[in-house]
């Protein structure tokens, strides 16, 4: 693995940021072309924040009304994390781009599982791109109704009274502005610079931050935590930070050789030595946000029940032993069973992501080999066989990312877990975070790279 700079042919890692951060963003911004797109981003970062405060009213019932009766649910302190405190607000954005993800991931999944589809992206170009990206959209129409009846029906457990009609009205308001989210992020990607839906959840985060420093601060000032208490977290919130870019950026290179090739009556080099890069974290946050979603769904089953019946009371028991949040014992159950999906779901992502065949089959139609390694079956199997090691290496980084949020809150012993405003500074938002701060800057810094062998 290599996580430094060090990469493929030429000496460089393509993951790794070649110039310093402060000396990109002047370069950058000292040129009109970029210094437009990063202003473009910031224009459609301020229509965001604007809608995120933009209420949509329920009549009969006040905000605080409705948001009192989630406030202690992990899975809507998730959600609103990642819609920048939307969610808190029942603002138009509450939806956020949860339905967009969950729909992505499905059809990704299909596109594996159903043969005609995969050629047909193989075969089809742009055309068929186009027509995946419409199948993606309708789909996330119908997961925003899904998602939107079903927080409103968690509202509405709790004894408040909403007809049908002022239910669709709400859920109509929160797919546009869904809908809405998607076309900013959209237009990020064509006008602006990165990738414009890793931006706005990026920027979500980022609009989250007051409301999560905010109960540590009051904690403080009530002298329920000390400042020995905060540096110990500061640190490890830095040590986190660090692992994550270094396992970001952590590559195991496959040396590659070109066998040489005969043109005319001359025989051509096959080349110096390149390399094949295999990512450490292959899958990015997917196995994550699928764990999470599963450990979530005995809550969300239990919202649905009568309040205070008997039935709810059983499965919020059961849910706890799946809660890593949970304590004592059940902290414990609820770790081991978030780890094993989190690596079940790593492993099974990168089955779906690299196909060993195909890169085996690519190598040997471009006359390129592994020094060692016979073309052919015994490539896939070498193939094979590292993946799956770096695999275990990526499952045990997001693993110990993502438990981070339940476990530094445990140094707050005195506070409240939950609620502690700790939890959220880490695991998947921290790492969404660093991942896309990460992926813009070598964007922004291969655009400069370009023009400078323009000039």
């Amino acid at each position: 693995m290599s996580a430094i700079p060090g990469g493929i042919g030429a000496g460089t890692n393509p993951k790794g940021l070649q110039m310093p951060l402060f000396e990109t963003m002047r370069l950058a911004w000292a040129d009109p072309d970029l210094r437009g797109r990063i202003m473009f981003v910031m224009q459609m970062f301020a229509i965001y924040m604007v809608g995120i405060h933009v209420q949509v009213p329920i009549p009969g019932h006040s905000t605080a009304e409705l948001i009192a009766r989630l406030a202690n649910v992990p899975i809507f302190q998730l959600l609103d994390t990642f819609g920048g405190g939307s969610l808190k607000r029942i603002s138009i954005f509450a939806l956020g781009l949860n339905p967009y993800i969950t729909a992505s991931i499905i059809m990704q999944i299909l596109q594996t599982a159903l043969p005609h589809w995969k050629q047909e992206l193989k075969e089809g170009g742009e055309h068929a791109r186009k027509q995946q990206n419409r199948r993606t959209r309708y789909l996330t129409i119908v997961l925003c109704f899904a998602q939107g009846f079903g927080l409103l029906s968690y509202m509405t457990s709790g004894g408040i009274a909403m007809d049908w009609w002022t239910r669709l009205v709400v859920v109509l308001f929160w797919t546009a502005g869904a809908m809405f989210i998607l076309w900013l992020g959209e237009q990020i990607s064509e006008k602006g610079i990165g990738n414009g839906v890793s931006l706005m959840i990026f920027a979500g985060i980022i609009a989250s931050f007051p409301a999560m420093v905010q109960p540590i601060v009051q904690n403080l000032q009530n002298g329920l935590i000390n400042w020995f208490q905060i540096g110990i977290v500061t640190v490890i919130f830095l040590a986190v930070t660090w692992v994550i870019v270094y396992f970001t950026t952590a590559q195991r290179r496959i040396p590659i050789q070109h066998m040489r090739r005969q043109v005319g009556n001359r025989m051509m080099p096959g080349g110096g030595p390149n390399y094949l890069p295999l990512s450490v974290n292959m899958v990015g946050v997917i196995p994550i946000i699928f764990a999470v979603s599963l450990v979530y769904i005995p809550q969300q089953i239990a919202l649905l029940m009568p309040q205070g019946s008997a039935a709810q009371d059983i499965v919020m028991q059961i849910a706890d032993w799946f809660n890593p949040g949970a304590n004592g014992w059940k902290a414990v159950t609820g770790s081991l069973f978030y780890t094993l999906l989190i690596f079940f779901f790593t492993y099974f992502y990168t089955a779906v992501q690299y196909n060993v065949e195909d890169i085996a089959d690519n190598l040997k139609r471009a006359g390129s080999f592994i020094p060692g390694v016979r073309p052919g079956k015994q490539t896939k199997d070498f193939l094979d066989g590292v993946i799956s090691r770096i695999t275990i290496v990526g499952a045990g980084f997001l693993a110990l990312v993502a438990l981070t949020q339940f476990l530094v809150p445990r140094v707050f012993y005195n506070v409240n877990i939950q609620g502690g405003g700790v939890s959220v500074l880490f695991g998947t938002s921290l790492l969404i975070m660093v991942s896309v701060a990460l992926e813009t800057m070598r964007q922004i810094e291969a655009n400069l790279v370009m023009k400078s062998y323009g000039q």
